[in-house]
């Protein structure tokens, strides 16, 4: 069940509805071609609004249009009603490109754009964001576990061409269809993790893990603070961990359960160093400044992931979005801030579940 919106956009002459005669024909040439496609059609309203119109029109099934007039141009026609899940809908796909046409052809307009029907208010939730908040539309067709930890919302979900879908907090993490992004950040093909200490932060997906694992590494600490994450990944993401988080510990790895930042300071203190710190946290966020709770986590684990590293070691972590350059930008001017300094290198690859370019760091302390 779900409110179904649909929205078509026209730009006509500004004449059209800044003239007082010419808008009310307008108007009703457009009633007259919706009177066409949708049952029942009846004018209920008309008001006079910041130098043009609204026309409220109401019809069967509940149904209710409202055309309005911008006095700069542009015309939107928006259609609203409610769908059972079995119901058929009020026009297809089909019927809204002919109504599209109609419009376009009676409004003299210069150009016309219609959007599929917008569900809302769906006990199926298929809209996601990229990085940099445009609405995705997923092909969701059912929810594997949703639940609320400590710390986050969790849900899985299935998507016909994904597979099963990690989202936190209604961002998209990581998906069966999604080697790649784990791929990414390791530098698969370019590092070497045969005999190396890595300590991972976060990863409670469990697939850089199992990625690792595979690569032969002496040790990996997972630092993840959130178990009903792993418990519902090794059940619903298999593909992705493998079966690396069915137990705690194995011959070569032990996942702590507890805040990576209590655990880095004790490795610190106790003078621990490794080959690889992965941040595998959260994303660089938006903002106008490097300023605010988030930027301060990132400063905190940067810094605390210089100490333990060895000369030689490398921190690797996810950035954000190729179309978040000013985040990117910020984010590496802290970079340049570290109490040690620094160089780093930048991959990039497109990760099917963000549905865009995602960006990775590898940092690593310079060298005279």
């Amino acid at each position: 069940m779900a409110v179904n919106t649909i929205l078509l956009d026209f730009t006509v002459n500004s004449t059209r509805l800044t003239n007082a005669e010419e808008s009310r024909i307008l108007q009703d040439d457009m009633e007259i071609v919706l009177s066409n496609y949708v049952p029942g059609l009846r004018r209920q309203q008309v008001f006079n609004f910041a130098g043009s119109f609204i026309v409220l029109l109401t019809a069967d099934r509940g149904t209710h249009i409202t055309l309005r007039g911008f006095p700069h141009g542009i015309v939107t026609c928006n259609i609203e009603y409610f769908k059972d899940d079995e119901e058929k809908p009020l026009l297809l796909l089909e019927q809204i490109r002919s109504l599209e046409s109609r419009l376009k052809d009676k409004l003299c307009s210069s150009r016309s754009k219609i959007f599929p029907p917008i569900k809302r208010g769906a006990s199926l939730d298929v809209y996601l964001t990229t990085s940099d908040e445009r609405i995705l539309e997923y092909d969701i067709d059912k929810v594997l576990y949703e639940e609320k930890s400590r710390y986050q919302k969790i849900l899985i979900v299935h998507s016909r061409s994904l597979g099963n879908l990690l989202v936190l907090d209604d961002l998209q993490n990581i998906s069966e269809s999604d080697l790649i992004y784990t791929e990414t950040l390791m530098q698969r093909g370019k590092e070497s993790y045969e005999g190396k200490e890595i300590v991972i932060l976060g990863g409670g997906d469990g697939a850089l893990l199992w990625e690792l694992l595979k690569e032969k590494p002496k040790f990996v600490y997972m630092l993840e603070i959130d178990e009903l994450v792993m418990k519902a990944c090794s059940k619903h993401l298999r593909s992705c961990c493998g079966d690396c988080l069915d137990k705690m510990k194995g011959d070569n790895y032990e996942i702590i359960v507890d805040d990576c930042v209590k655990i880095l300071n004790q490795f610190i203190t106790e003078g621990r160093k490794f080959d690889y710190v992965f941040g595998d946290l959260t994303d660089i966020p938006l903002s106008a400044t490097p300023q605010g709770e988030i930027w301060d986590f990132i400063r905190l684990i940067l810094n605390s992931s210089m100490k333990v590293l060895k000369s030689s070691g490398k921190y690797m972590t996810h950035g954000n979005g190729a179309s978040c350059p000013e985040s990117l930008r910020m984010y590496e001017e802290q970079l340049q801030k570290l109490y040690v300094p620094v160089e780093f290198s930048r991959a990039h690859a497109f990760v099917p579940s963000f549905m865009e370019d995602w960006v990775f760091y590898q940092v690593w302390q310079k060298h005279n």
